[in-house]
């Protein structure tokens, strides 16, 4: 489960594009988050997640945020100033299982690898679609979650919001603020339409005679998609566009990622430099199902959470973007670290990427911290919030400075910086909040939410953490920025 948003230039504080998702999935899938520069392909042929596609003569540079397992990403950007993220979705049309199509995350990789404008990725996206299908498992160890996907795909100037029902599809072109979730939003108001989308709804029953065509009535599971939550999500994340209005920005967009909560308006939004909304009172990761943006696993009913974000303002002249990226769970208790494209940081020698198990990667490094905090939630966070705050607006103002100091100034020292200080950082939380967690256990009174221990225990057992993972006994120290 994901959330996706993005504001065209005439609706914010710079009247620059800004885009931002947070990507919810399994707690024990890292993501890795990398960069691949441009490449020149001799080969004739490229190997994808599951099957072969026609290679192109050459990749643009790409910065991704991958799950481990998925040649595709969930979200990224290219050096041209394209960016895209993708949301499953939950159609009427049966997956036949057999994985020989595409992922969602593949679709969208290439559409970064391959395209110079919003408007190709859209384009290219379709073509694959239309091709070779999406009938590929997203899922991680679940291998029987297959799902249909919707996009947000931007440039600079301008921005698409492309939805599918396996290699059916529909476009619009948006104009101000628009979220996505795990559910179809386009009705009859779409700019582009598959040929024989109409009459395939038609003969399935799906359209009645005389009704007029509606993309997400005629083909949207209603089962799934309200089990997902993507309803609430979208609309608080909805509303977290309407609060902030012209004035947002990078900051404001991480504070609508960094929303916990399940109810709309249940956390107040400030105008804040941090990009952190006010913490709701008494909230806790154990009643905060699937209605949460910054999306936090609590059990069978609820068992996916935000595992990396992603946030984007899009200039013109392309190394002026500004892109954020946590590389690691849970964004209301991470730093977004800055980076330019092109750039020469997080190039796969650069980083330590995650294991399916703890190791020294910067995105378990966090999680074992994420986990320290399960015990006693607002106790554990309020250890190291406030200087969690202090981080992030420095490096927020520090690349403000850069980029209003000089043109074509690339980020790379500051991400370098930064993520060296968030690595070393949450090692040091680690150590300040074990001691709240380990003496006394490590989750929540059991009889008090029986289920929601339940999962964290299996998935503890799975990833093999135990108490002395926690204590950082079992993992090797060496810095996951090398």
């Amino acid at each position: 489960m994901c959330d996706t948003f993005v504001a065209t230039p005439d609706s914010t504080s710079s009247g620059k594009m800004i885009f931002g998702k947070n990507s919810d999935r399994e707690p024990n899938e890292p993501q890795c988050l990398v960069r691949f520069p441009e490449k020149i392909y001799k080969e004739s042929i490229q190997r994808l997640t599951f099957i072969d596609v026609p290679s192109s003569k050459k990749s643009r540079e790409i910065l991704i945020s991958r799950p481990l397992h998925i040649w595709g990403a969930e979200m990224g950007a290219n050096s041209k100033g394209v960016v895209i993220g993708n949301e499953a979705i939950f159609t009427k049309i049966r997956i036949e299982k057999k994985n020989d199509g595409l992922t969602g995350m593949d679709l969208l990789r290439l559409g970064l690898e391959r395209s110079d404008t919003a408007a190709e990725a859209k384009d290219l996206i379709i073509e694959y679609l239309e091709r070779f299908g999406q009938d590929a498992c997203g899922g991680y160890s679940n291998r029987n979650f297959f799902y249909h996907n919707s996009f947000i795909i931007a440039d600079p100037k301008e921005a698409y919001v492309l939805e599918t029902a396996d290699r059916y599809w529909a476009w619009k072109k948006i104009k101000g603020f628009y979220a996505i979730s795990n559910g179809l939003t386009l009705g009859s108001d779409y700019d582009g339409l598959h040929s024989h989308a109409i009459d395939f709804a038609r003969a399935k029953g799906w359209l009645k005679k005389g009704q007029t065509f509606s993309f997400k009535d005629a083909f949207s599971d209603s089962l799934f998609t309200s089990f997902s939550k993507c309803k609430v999500r979208r609309e608080i994340v909805t509303g977290g566009g309407k609060f902030f209005g012209s004035k947002l920005g990078v900051s404001e967009a991480m504070q609508i990622l960094r929303l916990e909560g399940k109810e709309k308006g249940s956390v107040p939004l400030t105008i804040s430099q941090g990009g952190f909304p006010s913490k709701s009172i008494g909230f806790s990761p154990v009643r905060s199902g699937m209605g949460s943006v910054c999306l936090h696993a609590g059990g069978p009913f609820s068992p996916n959470q935000t595992t990396s974000s992603f946030v984007a303002e899009l200039d013109t002249n392309p190394i002026n973007s500004q892109f954020w990226a946590t590389g690691c769970s849970i964004p209301s208790l991470s730093i977004f670290i800055p980076f330019s494209i092109p750039g020469k940081t997080f190039l796969e020698g650069d980083i330590i990427q995650p294991g399916t198990n703890p190791d020294s990667s910067l995105w378990w490094n966090h999680e074992i911290l994420y986990r320290l905090c399960l015990k006693n939630y607002d106790k554990a966070v309020s250890v190291f919030n406030a200087e969690l705050k202090e981080k992030q607006e420095k490096y927020i103002r520090k690349v403000e400075y850069t980029l209003n100091l000089s043109r074509n100034l690339s980020l790379d020292p500051i991400t370098k910086e930064a993520a060296e200080e968030a690595d070393k950082l949450y090692r040091k939380w680690r150590t300040q909040v074990l001691e709240l967690a380990v003496s006394d256990g490590l989750l929540p009174n059991f009889w008090s939410s029986p289920l929601y221990n339940l999962s964290w225990a299996i998935w503890n057992r799975k990833a093999r953490i135990n108490s002395r993972v926690l204590k950082g006994t079992d993992l090797p120290y060496e810095p996951a920025y090398l």
